[in-house]
């Protein structure tokens, strides 16, 4: 699995109040990797999930009661040439910044958010918690190559009625990720589901959009696919999003094309990092409406496209009980050759002429 509950020791937290941000670096409970490693699994367990606890914070708040809060997600790479980088933190923290402000909160400085992350790893890696590059990563092309998950949220004050949150926590934490999706099945299906509604909140990385995100996948995986496939929510005709990530068509005409931003899709920093790379080679991108229909009967190639997915393939689509293969149910070129040259800059193999990572000094 990709995520597990394994927070590193180190956590960063600030709290807004009147004069601002107050920040904290937090040092939780453990031991030495290695030591850890040795513990049996249940008093491994039980250390870990004290790591999970912050009992000075309120239980009954507006992000339990009622999903008031956004979180983010981004990577930190083991290089190459050793040490650490963090893929295009700056985009997060500029999303961060604007989902905050969409819920009303007082929003978190961007030069704070990137800064944190640096540190938390930093601080993390110095205690031994961060994988180190490991050489047979290449051979499959980085897909089941460990990472630094870093995930960055809100946490409201002390609440119990509607309302929104003025004197919001950021937290950030960082675990050990590997591949996202598991090996078998990279097949997809529709969704009768609604994720966003037009003057929601799809265009903010708010806590509350995935539950519908949540239940749909869960019920994709029970039918025995890898992924669902939401439509739009007034024509249940066009192409959205996964459950979690953004995705692309390549068509047989030559066009790329990804579903075009509004206030129902997520602004993914992975899915404009891959438009600019396909421009590179030339390809023709558009960010456009398509049709369910057009996807399944004028694609070559499909992949979803994320923090955690990467460019990971999608073969298949079944809609309505029709299903259209792609590729021949293979991997394409063009998703390969988009995934490998990705990889390829986050993990150091490949130069950075983009100014994407940022290192870990």
């Amino acid at each position: 699995m990709a995520f597990a509950l394994s927070s590193y020791p180190v956590a960063y937290r600030a709290k807004f109040e009147k004069t601002g941000w107050n920040e904290e670096y937090i040092v939780k409970t453990h031991r030495k990797p290695q030591e850890e490693a040795k513990m049996s699994e249940a008093d491994r367990n039980a250390l870990v999930d004290s790591r999970n606890f912050y009992p000075d914070m309120p239980l009954v708040n507006y992000t339990t009661q009622y999903g008031l809060g956004c979180f983010e997600g981004l990577k930190a790479f083991p290089q190459k040439d050793g040490g650490y980088a963090i893929f295009r933190p700056d985009r997060n923290a500029a999303r961060f910044y604007r989902s905050m402000e969409g819920l009303y909160m007082p929003p978190f400085p961007e030069d704070k958010f990137v800064k944190a992350c640096i540190e938390i790893i930093k601080r993390n890696e110095g205690l031994g918690f961060c994988p180190k590059y490991q050489n047979e990563w290449e051979k499959d092309s980085y897909m089941n190559a460990d990472s630094v998950y870093i995930r960055p949220f809100t946490n409201a004050e002390g609440g119990i009625g509607v309302n929104i949150s003025r004197e919001p926590w950021v937290i950030i934490v960082g675990t050990t990720v590997s591949s996202y999706f598991s090996g078998g099945s990279s097949d997809a299906v529709t969704t009768d589901r609604v994720r966003a509604t037009p003057h929601g909140t799809g265009w903010i990385k708010a806590a509350s959009n995935y539950t519908i995100a949540a239940m749909a996948k869960h019920e994709a995986l029970k039918a025995g696919f890898m992924e669902c496939i939401f439509l739009d929510a007034e024509h249940h005709n066009f192409v959205e999003e996964g459950s979690s990530c953004n995705i692309f068509f390549y068509l047989k005409s030559g066009e790329l094309v990804t579903p075009a931003l509004g206030d129902t899709i997520l602004p993914g920093i992975t899915r404009s990092s891959i438009i600019e790379l396909a421009r590179d080679k030339k390809i023709n991108v558009s960010e456009r409406k398509i049709s369910i229909e057009e996807a399944q009967s004028q694609s070559k190639e499909c992949f979803v496209s994320g923090t955690a997915a990467g460019a990971t393939p999608i073969t298949s689509i079944t809609h309505k009980g029709k299903k259209s293969e792609f590729n021949h149910g293979k991997t394409g070129d063009l998703t390969a050759e988009i995934r490998d040259i990705l990889k390829g800059i986050q993990y150091g193999k490949l130069p950075d002429s983009k100014g994407w990572m940022a290192a870990v000094n």
